[in-house]
């Protein structure tokens, strides 16, 4: 199995969108100049405006922003997460939060929907409702590469695990998870969580992320990580916009889901209900008086 060198680029993205793509451009270059062979940006890197504005902001599939995350991936023979952008849909006024994958050669491999959106209200009085601009999608993503099966998710999702079981029994060896976590939430969740979903799946896991104070008036919470299957942190970001890069050694991969082969011991109990099981009880009881 191969050794790849993956990197996570780590924003603050505003709603100026070309100072956004221009500053994905240099990033992603200073990825690739330092050898990396799959680089991942963080969710909405190329606009984060306030919610009103987005239906504006939003683009399809084949839009400027797409169109150059597909020329950069061709021009520099990388593998190119295009972390996530809202996804206009045509005929409604809600978007995708939309994460896609792009080949060396700038083909388009895999398009991912976000599945859980963020609705919330923290307890310091912010209120965060993702659902109010963005419609759910609906379909789990794996995709086959060159480097290996890359499952694709975007932020809120790293609290689903069954999304990243589900991810892994299809064949994931290397999770995505663009993000624009939260300070509060980031803080106490984050690497946990990361961690987490690596250790019990036993994939790597690339999470880029946004970091700083944003449009929204919160701020968000960074460190950016690559994470391997044994739960290690093998790259993160301090509080600044960058890259960080790692080797990702699937050889190194196999090893572990043969020396702790956890996936093959799954196993799915049926649960039983506790209260119909004290009825038949009852039942019997009576019939023997």
């Amino acid at each position: 199995m191969a050794t790849i060198t993956g990197a996570v680029v780590q924003m603050g993205s505003t709603s100026d969108k070309a100072a956004n793509l221009a500053r994905a451009e240099k990033l992603i270059r200073a990825a690739a100049g330092r050898g990396a062979q799959f680089v991942a940006l963080p969710e909405m890197f190329n606009w984060r405006g306030k919610r009103n504005e987005e239906r504006a902001a939003a683009q399809d599939l084949s839009g400027p922003t797409l169109s150059l995350a597909a020329r950069l991936a061709a021009e520099l023979q990388i593998h190119l997460l295009a972390g996530s952008i809202a996804e206009r849909i045509d005929g409604y006024d809600k978007n995708y939060n939309t994460s896609v994958l792009f080949g060396p050669d700038g083909s388009r491999l895999a398009v991912y929907r976000k599945i859980h959106l963020f609705d919330v209200e923290l307890p310091n009085g912010l209120t965060i409702r993702e659902s109010a601009v963005k419609e759910a999608g609906d379909r789990i993503v794996v995709a086959e590469t060159s480097i290996g099966r890359m499952g694709l998710t975007v932020c809120y999702d790293v609290r689903f695990p069954e999304l990243y079981r589900a991810l892994a029994s299809a064949g994931a060896q290397l999770v995505t998870v663009p993000s624009a976590f939260t300070f509060p939430t980031g803080e106490a969740h984050w690497e946990v969580l990361l961690r987490a979903r690596a250790i019990e799946n036993q994939v790597f896991v690339v999470a880029p992320g946004q970091f700083g104070h944003n449009v929204h008036g919160f701020n968000d919470y960074g460190n950016s990580m690559i994470i391997d299957p044994w739960g290690r942190v093998l790259a993160r970001m301090g509080d600044v916009e960058g890259v960080a890069l790692a080797e990702m050694d699937f050889g190194y991969l196999e090893r572990v889901r043969t020396e702790l082969p956890c996936l093959e011991h799954r196993r799915l109990p049926q649960v039983e209900d506790q209260r119909n099981r004290a009825e038949d009880l009852r039942n019997k009881v009576e019939l023997r008086h």
